[in-house]
């Protein structure tokens, strides 16, 4: 197949190219530089996903059979730029899709938007559009917004990723939760969490080519609180879990409290239905993700 691919030289992008490519696939990928930014074998063309005219003509000439959008603008930790990629670059992208005539787009989408409950969520749970938090209302509207464009297509995937841990994300040595574990801040109270190990993310998006429409959970196999994961973590870049519980003492926070009341949105979600696509993460628990 041709594919085009939007956000080909992030975290996910950098291990989802080389797997089309050993797949037989044909990649055109959109780079903001023009050189030095995408493996060998694939087409780069230079654009930005809102330059609308621009995004069009590269679409167009790439013909692909399928657009991924593997966007995210996390790097400055800029939280409004990325709901504007997902509202505004997601529209752009897919009516650049549309009006090449492209009948499949695969986007990237998150797995901690659905409404409270009190197991893991499955793809049918509604999303939390009537949260009370101002800041979580923002963030699933913005997902809101980018699913409905997705489904826009004739044929559509949306890789509801979990928490992404592993080389060149927040939760890795030198990462920014891993600071956090260096000062104690590191929250470890009761809210859940599902993990997904960065090349699972990447495996998951490559095996979406072939998947029917619809939105897939992928994470991995155990949902935990943080009072779970965080020693653990900690652990896994050098830190001992004592300066989290020695931080905790000290402080307050309900974060840090792992006998609070769990936020109620914070459930984790269920794998079941991308097992039932045939996906098997090579990472199925961050027990032993976080160490490998």
């Amino acid at each position: 197949m041709r594919i085009f691919i939007a956000g080909a030289t992030g975290a996910i992008g950098r291990r989802l190219v080389p797997l089309l490519r050993a797949g037989g696939h044909q990649v055109t990928a959109l780079t903001r530089e023009s050189r030095g930014t995408v493996s060998g074998g694939v087409t780069a063309v230079v654009g930005d996903v809102y330059d609308v005219g621009r995004l069009r003509e590269v679409v167009a000439e790439a013909r692909p059979d399928v657009v991924m959008h593997q966007l995210t603008d996390l790097a400055s930790r800029d939280f409004a730029a990325n709901s504007r990629i997902r509202r505004e670059g997601t529209r752009n992208l897919v009516d650049a899709a549309l009006a090449a005539g492209v009948r499949r787009v695969v986007s990237q989408s998150i797995a901690w938007a659905y409404e409270p409950g009190a197991t893991p969520a499955a793809e049918s749970t509604p999303l939390d559009l009537h949260a009370t938090d101002a800041t979580r209302r923002a963030t699933v509207e913005a997902v809101a917004a980018l699913e409905a464009i997705t489904a826009e297509a004739p044929e559509w995937v949306v890789l509801r990723y979990g928490m992404l841990y592993g080389p060149d994300t927040w939760y890795t040595k030198g990462g920014l939760m891993a600071d956090l574990a260096t000062t104690g801040n590191l929250p470890t109270g009761p809210d859940i969490t599902s993990f997904l190990h960065i090349a699972d993310a990447a495996t998951a998006a490559a095996a979406a080519l072939a998947w029917p429409t619809g939105p897939v959970n992928i994470v991995d196999d155990t949902p935990a609180p943080a009072s779970t994961w965080a020693p653990a973590f900690a652990e896994s870049v050098g830190v001992s879990p004592d300066v989290l519980a020695d931080h905790r003492a000290r402080d307050g926070r309900r974060e840090l409290d792992p006998s609070a009341a769990r936020t109620p949105w914070a459930r984790g979600a269920s794998n079941a239905h991308a097992r039932s696509l045939g996906w098997t993460p090579i990472h199925p628990t961050w027990r032993t993700g976080f160490i490998s």
